[in-house]
């Protein structure tokens, strides 16, 4: 039978949210931590009591105070998820899914970081980021079996924060400042047109065009972009000159996302099927919250050669309660639900200072995964992760360094099974995970 106008909302604009959390393998949830390529040598580990350089001003804008004159720092990462699924018997009502395992769905990303920091007076300082604290980009064949519910994810934020530090005395300092964050969206899947003609007009009609089920896919791309607003705040604590903590606050960023949903239909389909308003582009919007963080650090120089550093980063994923997608032509709202947990990262870090020009770094840490195993998709089969990393830093002059990052991430097995009615399937399988990492990143001081 025809499906009715309002089940766009199973089959097509909903995607736009599940876009939003297409980063599935690289941090809990879809989060980026590569801000720096000394922390990443850490794994993030002290990120809030560092303050190396001025990249602080994304991990902790009171961390300006221990510095002078103007600094800059430019960071590069490349990212490089892997996602392999294998199929445990996916099906639809009438018989097997076909198609393969879709090849590895993770892809190089690049991710960049810039900051500037200049003295105001002996006791403030102002400072400038940009950075991509969301995103992520997968992708499997257009074959895949699970075609029908994933095929291209692509998500980008860029966030610009300017930050100013203040001095209240020689042991504690603070600091805060505002975001601008643009994010930007693109999502594609199949659409089993097959299914579609015969469940409107039977299979006898539709075989005799060549519209049978699996054979005469089509496809849907949804895209939205918007920038949304926040702030950042920091307190740093220096009880004596070998030992530091810090906390960090980052405020949730509210986006309203409004996009458009474009099909792309096969030859020769049905007319009453290519009018029909389930398969006509139009515009949808859809809310996101981006999860507010708080970061407790410590740092403590053992001695000339040897220094500790610990984080505890926690991240308020249950506000990702369900996706809420509303549309231009009147249709009902299509809610989806996703009930995300709250997460836990702790990690820890070393670093020992070989002479007056190297410094190499080490640390691990355990990171939780916001995802429900019963709530798990295949554009997010997240799981927990164990981090691995490995930097150093040689130091150019007294006013420069360059600083090398790698990290390997270990991610648990991940197990599916998510249906998408009314025409693909149920997806059955489990995913092989893990993620490379390397950030390479210059500093000056002026």
């Amino acid at each position: 039978m025809t499906r009715p106008r309002h089940t766009r909302t199973a089959s097509t604009l909903p995607l736009l949210g599940m876009l939003l959390v297409s980063g599935q393998v690289l941090a809990g949830g879809f989060a980026l931590n590569e801000m720096s390529a000394g922390s990443l040598g850490n794994a993030h580990a002290g990120g809030a009591a560092l303050a190396e350089d001025a990249s602080t001003i994304f991990y902790n804008p009171a961390g300006l105070m221990r510095m002078q004159g103007r600094q800059f720092a430019a960071s590069a990462s490349g990212i490089r998820p892997s996602a392999e699924f294998d199929n445990r018997g996916s099906r639809t009502t009438s018989g097997p899914l076909t198609g393969g395992n879709g090849g590895d769905a993770g892809g190089w990303a690049f991710v960049p970081s810039l900051y500037y920091a200049m003295d105001i007076n002996r006791d403030m300082r102002f400072g400038i980021g940009v950075q991509t604290p969301f995103g992520l980009k997968t992708s499997y064949d257009r074959d895949w079996v699970g075609r029908y519910q994933a095929l291209k994810s692509d998500l980008k934020t860029v966030n610009i924060n300017p930050v100013l530090a203040y001095r209240v005395n020689d042991l504690v300092s603070v600091g805060g400042g505002v975001s601008a964050q643009y994010i930007d969206v693109e999502l594609s899947r199949a659409i089993d047109f097959g299914s579609v003609c015969v469940g409107v007009a039977g299979a006898g009609t539709c075989g005799a065009i060549g519209f049978l089920p699996q054979t005469r896919d089509g496809r849907v791309t949804v895209s939205g972009n918007d920038w949304g607003f926040g702030y950042n705040l920091g307190a740093m604590f220096t009880p004596r000159s070998d030992m530091r903590f810090g906390v960090t606050y980052r405020s949730k960023i509210s986006h309203t996302l409004r996009g458009d949903a474009d099909f792309d239909k096969p030859a020769g389909l049905p007319g009453a099927i290519a009018a029909s308003p389930t398969f006509t582009d139009t515009d949808a919007r859809a809310s996101l919250d981006l999860p507010e963080s708080v970061n407790l650090s410590g740092y403590v120089d053992l001695d000339p050669k040897w220094s500790v550093m610990a984080d505890l980063q926690w991240l308020h994923w249950s506000r990702f309660k369900e996706l809420r997608v509303r549309f231009a032509n009147g249709a009902p709202d299509s809610v989806t639900p996703e009930e995300w947990r709250n997460t836990w990262r702790v990690s820890l870090g070393a670093n020992y200072r070989y002479n007056d020009m190297w410094k190499l770094r080490a640390g691990v840490a355990y990171d939780q995964s916001p995802v429900r195993n019963d709530l798990r998709t295949p554009r997010v089969p997240d799981a927990n992760r164990i981090w691995l990393a490995f930097g150093a830093q040689y130091k150019l002059s007294r006013q420069s360094a360059i600083d090398v990052g790698y990290a390997h991430l270990f991610v648990n097995n991940a197990s599916l099974n998510k249906s998408e009615p009314p025409v693909g399937g149920t997806l059955i399988g489990d995913y092989d995970s893990d993620v490379n990492i390397l950030s390479v990143q210059y500093s000056q001081s002026f």
